[in-house]
């Protein structure tokens, strides 16, 4: 499994997305269709270039090939003359293809994952702007995307609050989402990681660990053994909606995040509540979305939707991983295994200039959604080659 996965990453997944690199216009280009059709002219994202930049800046990490740095650092340049400047006010949505605004929405979410890049990016480099950077969204969304209860959604240029279309699904308008909240988590563990500073340190870690009370008292549904998705502003959830890939996913996500506090910041009490809580989370799901040997997408008002998505496979192989490791349960172990076999198989693009398929339905047919476009990126897939290449190498060794 590990000598697979290394195989996918270096042979497919990293000469694909090298492959999309805009040498004219700097990014990578923002849509490659069903049928392999590229556009040159179609928007860019700021979302895919910050997973694009952390992506190239792990492999840096990870493999120390020097030209992967070089990737990260083409798409560093764009993100900062192109979507962000000088980070004091915020990152915007996106840009057309020759850079200029598009949509200048400043939404939590996005500048989440502009500090997650970055910050990945500062550890690859050295460059200490990024870093800067990093810290200066960490204040856009400190002091103008939250409020006392948590993190609000969306934004104009101006921060006056816009309604939450871009991560509102399903039929409703959220004003809280358990997304961005998993996400700024995210950030902020990886921004905690990197920093040396003792004040700027201790503020990101105070800030992680007031998150990660929300999640455990506002986000997490205790009698459900699930996080809800869609909230209004007093956390009132909108929809009766199990999103198995998410659960999955935050459960080794919020583990990483304790462990990289390590015990500062947070009460041990809710600490240890809140590791139980992400192995509910896998036990939970491992009973429900596990089925066929693969995971399937969610299930809501009791209907399961049996759509085998990308990222959803990625994060199920990571989590059950990670909750193997956490719990020596095997099962687990085995269905990541699993789970890998089917996305070899299935959802793995075969096509020649291609990379994984978006989705697959319950019999493993192809839908026809885009190969690559504003949020389909080598962050899932490529991070689960970093994480199951690291858990079990580092397993096999002990």
């Amino acid at each position: 499994m590990i000598d697979e996965i290394q195989k996918e990453l270096n042979e497919h997944i990293i000469p694909f997305w090298k492959g999309l690199k805009d040498n004219e216009y700097g990014g990578y280009y923002g849509y490659l269709d069903y049928d392999l059709k590229l556009d040159k002219k179609a928007k860019k994202g700021a979302i895919l270039n910050s997973r694009i930049l952390w992506f190239f800046s792990r492999a840096f990490n990870e493999l120390r090939d020097k030209s992967l740095l070089e990737e990260a650092e083409h798409a560093y340049r764009f993100m900062k003359e192109k979507m962000i400047g000088d980070g004091t006010n915020g990152i915007c949505w996106s840009v057309t293809y020759d850079g200029k605004v598009l949509d200048g929405t400043r939404h939590t979410y996005n500048q989440a994952f502009a500090i997650y890049a970055l910050s990945e990016f500062y550890r690859a480099s050295g460059e200490r702007e990024a870093l800067r950077m990093a810290h200066e969204l960490f204040t856009v969304i400190e002091e103008k995307c939250r409020d006392n209860d948590g993190y609000l959604e969306a934004f104009d240029e101006d921060f006056n609050l816009l309604p939450n279309d871009k991560l509102s699904e399903n039929g409703v308008m959220a004003d809280r989402t358990m997304n961005t909240a998993l996400h700024v988590l995210e950030a902020y563990t990886l921004l905690y990681e990197v920093t040396e500073d003792s004040g700027q340190k201790g503020a990101v870690g105070d800030r992680l660990a007031e998150l990660l009370l929300i999640v455990k008292d506002r986000i997490y549904n205790k009698e459900k053994r699930r996080q809800e998705v869609f909230f209004d502003m007093n956390y009132n959830s909108l929809l009766d909606l199990h999103s198995y890939g998410h659960d999955i996913e935050a459960s080794w996500l919020i583990d990483l995040a304790l462990d990289t506090l390590d015990g500062k910041h947070l009460d041990k009490n809710d600490a240890d509540e809140i590791r139980s809580m992400n192995l509910e989370m896998v036990e939970n799901t491992y009973n429900k979305a596990f089925i066929d040997g693969s995971f399937v997408n969610e299930c809501e008002e009791g209907k399961v939707d049996k759509t085998r998505i990308w990222w959803v496979q990625s994060e199920a192989m990571v989590g059950f991983v990670n909750g193997y490791q956490r719990s020596g349960e095997t099962k687990y172990l085995q269905a990541a295994k699993s789970i890998w076999e089917y996305t070899k198989n299935h959802m793995i693009d075969k096509r020649p200039g291609s990379e994984w398929f978006w989705q697959v339905d319950e019999y493993a047919n192809p839908g026809q959604r885009p190969i690559v476009e504003p949020w389909k990126c080598p962050y899932h897939n490529g991070r689960m080659c970093f994480e199951i290449t690291k858990r079990l190498r580092k397993g096999e060794e002990q």
